[in-house]
Parts: structure tokens; C-alpha cells; sequence
């Protein structure tokens, strides 16, 4: 059975009338194209006619003979037969070329609300934006966060512990189809030819003169890397040593956009703790799906904290936060999470296992003079809050028992 995904009509319910562009934006396989079904059969619910439904997916064959705006404008113009308000539903729209123009004149000359999907996040660049300024509205959609993973295992009759399951989380991720999979052999084969069609379809295939392997190479090295320090120079010295084969910063700097582009990965800016503002640096990049972190790892030390801050990082992005990195004189928050002009800290560890440990994170806070909430997430049980630093339980966290306060 196919998981509801509440969280996200929640948000869109409120424009399937509105007269801006609905634009589904993520990564290929994230579930773009079933929110799409479900807002239609949410419409159809709601009294809308079927036959007032225009839905194509550029990926289906039957629409294989529409190439360009011209001749999607006809056949969608041959199914609208009166005034009453028609609702169009076009997946992975970036396929059809000048589709912008396309959508500019449905807007103006009929009585429609228009849904498009896309994987390429300039989509919503160049002419789109100058043709339909203030004219759409954004939703990025994510795979399965670990509450809808373990909600969908549910649904399905799958056993499922959140406790247990959150190793098996860390280590695939959410991307819907790979819950269909029982071994590990087939999930790591599902996605390592998924992350190669999306390299060869979004992005190979707009930039022909890019080393097909010497990219997924160098992709698969920074997804595996995702949560760490960002240097290009260090990766470009690492792969030229051990491929005996130059490449430069720039063209590392070169595959990192397209990687954004293709909702592959996110970057995280810095927030400057002490000054309270945001600066437009980037140290730091995340991976949309920790599966695809696993691709290029031979084991999974589930010590590691970046896989764990990883899924942090993109539960509160999935929460409406904006994330920064924090910086201080002398060292560095996880996180600052930020929501209509209020903020809260965020520390990230697997365990808190020792003193030391213990020490180390809640000491972050140290020097910080904020008085904004602190937070300590670990997979610990036994709350460790202390000197007014509130400590969290990850599985809680991911599965809104437990929320954040800010100020």
C-alpha cells in the first residue's frame, strides 16, 4: 500500500485553487510522481471531474511523441472543452523543451491550476523565473523520513522496532522503492543504478563532455563524505593520486553543483554565533538520502555521527527549518535552527557513553553566551539533561514525540 505523505499536502492543500504553478521539486524516486496521484485523487474527492483531470508523465512512452511546448500545448488545448476549471498534472515536466513558455500560456488563456514535477532544480531559473515571476510556488519533496519509513512499514504489515530499525535507516536511507527489497545485495544494487540513471539522465546527458566515470567516482566520494568539512582541493589531490589521473578544484566545484541541481545533495551554510548572522560561506554539504551516502562505504560504523547528523540535517529541512552550521571563536556547533526569526542549538551524538563524551557535547555550549534552547540529540534512553542544555533521544525526535523549542 502506498504511504499518505500528510506532511507535505498539508502544505499544498491550501494552493490546488490558487493561481500560482504547484512546482514538486526532488530527487528522481523520492515519490514526486505518487503525491502528484494523491492530489488528484484528493481533487476527485473533493468533486472534481475526471474529465477535467489533464495528466501526462514525460517518462511514460505513450507520451513519447510529445518533444516540445508547441505540441504539449495541443494536446492538452484538445482536452479542454469549456470554462470550467481544469486541473494539470505534468510530471518531470524539464524533459520538454521551452516548457516555460508552455506553462506562461496555459496560465493566461485558460481556467486551470497546474501541478509540474521536476528533478533539476534549475527549473525554477533563467526564463521560468522571468516568465512566471511570483507566479509559482516550491515544495521539495524528500525520500521517506525515518517516521514516514517506519509509518510505511507499518501500513504494509512489515515488522518494524524503531529502536532497531534505525541502524537499517542510517545505513539505506528512505528511498521508497528500496523498502521492496529484502537483502542487502538487492538494496545497494537498486540504488547504485538509480544514483547511475540520475547521473546519466540529469545530468551526463546534459553535459556530454563530462567524464562519465571519473564523475560518479568523484560523486560517490563526496556523497560518502557528506557531513565533513568540504575542501575540493583535498578531494581533487586524493583522486588525482589515486586514479594517476589530474583533475583540478574547479571541475570538483563543477560536479558539487550539479550534484545540487540534481537534489542529490544540500549545502549548509555557516551561522556566525557570536555576530547572530548568517554568512555566505558553505563548509559543509548533505546528502538527500543516507542510502545513497552507503554507496561508496564498505562498512557502516554506526559511531560515526556524520550519518547521524546526515539525517538530522534533513528531518529539519523536512520540518521547515532553515540550517546553518554554527561557529564560534574557538569551535563549532552541529547545527543552528532557525524558523520565523527564532533559533535553537543542536549537538549530535550516537551514544553518550562516556564522560568524556558527555563532557565533549554538552560542553560545546560552553562559551556561548545565547540564550536561545540547547539541545543534545543521542540514541541514549536515560535523559542526560543538565545545567539547561535539554537532551533528546534521536528515534523520539525523528518520530515527533518529542519537539524543539525555539526563541
Amino acid at each position: 500500500m502506498e504511504l499518505i505523505r500528510e506532511d507535505y499536502l498539508k502544505l499544498i492543500r491550501p494552493y490546488y485553487d490558487v493561481d500560482l504553478i504547484k512546482v514538486i521539486t526532488g530527487a528522481r524516486r523520492s515519490g514526486k510522481s505518487v503525491l502528484m496521484e494523491t492530489i488528484k485523487d484528493e481533487i476527485l474527492s473533493r468533486g472534481g471531474k475526471g474529465s477535467h483531470i489533464i495528466s501526462i508523465n514525460f517518462e511514460d512512452l505513450d507520451y513519447s511523441f510529445i518533444t516540445d511546448a508547441n505540441e504539449l500545448h495541443a494536446e492538452i488545448k484538445s482536452h479542454i472543452v469549456d470554462d470550467d476549471k481544469y486541473y494539470i498534472f505534468l510530471d518531470e515536466i524539464q524533459h520538454i523543451e521551452n516548457f516555460e513558455k508552455l506553462l506562461a500560456s496555459l496560465r493566461s488563456k485558460f481556467n486551470c491550476s497546474i501541478f509540474v514535477t521536476g528533478s533539476d532544480s534549475t527549473m525554477l531559473s533563467g526564463e521560468l523565473a522571468t516568465l512566471l515571476t511570483g507566479r509559482t510556488v516550491e515544495f521539495e519533496i524528500f525520500p521517506f523520513s525515518f517516521k514516514e519509513s517506519v509509518d510505511f512499514l507499518a501500513l504494509n504489515k512489515i515488522e518494524c522496532e524503531p529502536n532497531e530499525f534505525i541502524k537499517d535507516y542510517i545505513k539505506w536511507g528512505g528511498f521508497p522503492l528500496r523498502f521492496s527489497f529484502k537483502e542487502e545485495n538487492s538494496i545497494k544494487r537498486f540504488l547504485d543504478n538509480l544514483y547511475s540513471n540520475i547521473i546519466n539522465r540529469d545530468i551526463i546527458k546534459k553535459s556530454s563532455k563530462i567524464d562519465r566515470q571519473a564523475f560518479k567516482d568523484i560523486s560517490l566520494y563526496i556523497m560518502s563524505n557528506a557531513g565533513k568539512e568540504f575542501s575540493a582541493e583535498n578531494i581533487a589531490r586524493y583522486y588525482s593520486q589515486k586514479n594517476k589521473k589530474s583533475v583540478s578544484a574547479r571541475t570538483i566545484y563543477n560536479y558539487l553543483e550539479k550534484l545540487q541541481k540534481a537534489y542529490l545533495l544540500h549545502s549548509c551554510k555557516k551561522y556566525n554565533i557570536v555576530g547572530k548572522t548568517a554568512l555566505d560561506t558553505s563548509d559543509k554539504f548533505y546528502a538527500t538520502d543516507t542510502g545513497l551516502r552507503t554507496l561508496n562505504t564498505n562498512t557502516i560504523n554506526y559511531e560515526d555521527t556524520f550519518f547521524l547528523e546526515n539525517i538530522i540535517y534533513n528531518e529539519l529541512l523536512i520540518q521547515g527549518f532553515t540550517v546553518f552550521t554554527g561557529k564560534t571563536y574557538k569551535g563549532e556547533i552541529d547545527f543552528v535552527a532557525v524558523k520565523e526569526n527564532k533559533k535553537c542549538f543542536i549537538q549530535v551524538a550516537y551514544l553518550l557513553a562516556t564522560e568524556e563524551t558527555i563532557k565533549r557535547e554538552f560542553g560545546a555550549y560552553d562559551k556561548i553566551t545565547d540564550a536561545s534552547p540547547k539541545y543534545v540529540l543521542s540514541l541514549d534512553r536515560i535523559d542526560l539533561s543538565h545545567d539547561g542544555i535539554e537532551h533528546l533521544n534521536i528515534v523520539d525526535f525523528l518520530l515527533h514525540k518529542v519537539s524543539l523549542h525555539l526563541s
